[in-house]
C-alpha cells in the first residue's frame, strides 16, 4: 500500500474507485481496512474517489512509543470519575494530519465522512481547515460535550477489553466488541469480521495507540459551541441501538451546525454492518451532490 508524508507524520492509504474526492476516517484504534472494501466499492459506485487510510498511531502509519500513555482501562476510570487527563496528542492535530494528506495527494478539498472518533476529526477538519470540507458526514459521533461521551455499561465492557496479542485473540476481541457494541437489527458477517481481525494482527497493532487516541478524545473541548460555525453541508448518522456514544451524540451534533440532516437508523449500534451500507452510502451521495 502506498504512503504519503504527511505533515509530521507519515500515512498509509488506499484508494478505490473514480469522480469526487472523499476521505474516511476511522474511530479510536480502528485500522482502515475497517473501512470494508465491499462499504468502500459502495461509495465508489456512487461515484466517488475513496480514500481510506491509517490514523496517526494505528496500522501501517507513524506510531507515537515515545509517548507512553497512561493504559487504557486507568483512562477510562480516570474519565468515568471526572478527572482530568493529559493526551499526548490531540483531535486537532489529527484534523490537521487531514489535511496535510490532501495536500499530499493533490487534492484541495474533498467530501469527508468519519465515524465515531473520526466523526469528531471530520469535525476539526471543518472548523480548522473550511476550504478543504465541501460536505461532511459524521457517523455515530458527537461534538465532545461529557454527557454524551459517557457509555452505557455494556459500552463501558467494550472499552475495557484486554488488548490482543495474538492473531486469535485479535479475532476473538474484535467479534467480542461487535457482540456488545453491534445493534440487534443488523448482523456480522462473522467470518469477514474474523478475516479483517487477522489482516489488522498482520498489518501491526499499535502497542499504547488506543490508549492515546482515547485521551485525545476526552482530553479535548466540547466543540458544541463552536459548531455553529462549520460551513460545510453536514450530513449526522446515528443508531438508535448505539451502546458506546449513545443517541444523544447524534442529536447534539445535528443541532449544533447549520442546516445539518439528522439519519438516525432504527436497530443500527455502534458499527458499520453490510446491512447499512446502501442506505448509508446513498445518504452520502445525496449531501454530496446538494454541495458540488
Amino acid at each position: 500500500m502506498p504512503f504519503v508524508e504527511a505533515g509530521q507524520v507519515r500515512l498509509c492509504y488506499e484508494t478505490f474507485g473514480h469522480g469526487r474526492p472523499l476521505v474516511l476516517i476511522s474511530g479510536l484504534s480502528l485500522q482502515m481496512v475497517l473501512w470494508d472494501v465491499g462499504f468502500c466499492e459502495a461509495l465508489a459506485n456512487e461515484g466517488f474517489h475513496v480514500i481510506r487510510f491509517d490514523n496517526r498511531d494505528v496500522g501501517l502509519s507513524t506510531r507515537f512509543r515515545e509517548r507512553a500513555p497512561v493504559p487504557l482501562d486507568a483512562l477510562v476510570r480516570a474519565f468515568a470519575l471526572g478527572h482530568s487527563v493529559n493526551a499526548p496528542y490531540r483531535l486537532e492535530d489529527m484534523a490537521d494530519d487531514v489535511a496535510h494528506l490532501l495536500d499530499a495527494l493533490g487534492i484541495a478539498d474533498a467530501h469527508v465522512v468519519g465515524s465515531s472518533m473520526g466523526g469528531m476529526i471530520g469535525q476539526w477538519l471543518a472548523l480548522r481547515h473550511p476550504e478543504r470540507v465541501r460536505s461532511l458526514t459524521s457517523i455515530m459521533s458527537t461534538t465532545g460535550a461529557r454527557r454524551t461521551l459517557i457509555p452505557t455499561p455494556t459500552g463501558f465492557r467494550a472499552l475495557l477489553a484486554r488488548a490482543p496479542t495474538t492473531a486469535a485473540e485479535t479475532e476473538s476481541t474484535l467479534l467480542r466488541h461487535l457482540d456488545l457494541v453491534g445493534g440487534p437489527r443488523f448482523p456480522q458477517d462473522r467470518e469477514q469480521t474474523k478475516a479483517l481481525a487477522r489482516l489488522c494482527f498482520e498489518r501491526g497493532l499499535s502497542d499504547g495507540g488506543a490508549a492515546r487516541h482515547f485521551a485525545a478524545v476526552v482530553s479535548g473541548r466540547d466543540r458544541t459551541p463552536l459548531l455553529q460555525f462549520v460551513r460545510a453541508r453536514t450530513l449526522v448518522i446515528h443508531g438508535t441501538a448505539d451502546p458506546l456514544i449513545r443517541p444523544m451524540g447524534g442529536y447534539l451534533t445535528a443541532r449544533s451546525i447549520p442546516g445539518a440532516r439528522l439519519l438516525m437508523i432504527h436497530g443500527m449500534g455502534h458499527d458499520l454492518p453490510p446491512g447499512t451500507w446502501p442506505t448509508i452510502s446513498q445518504a452520502v451521495r445525496t449531501i454530496a451532490g446538494r454541495s458540488g
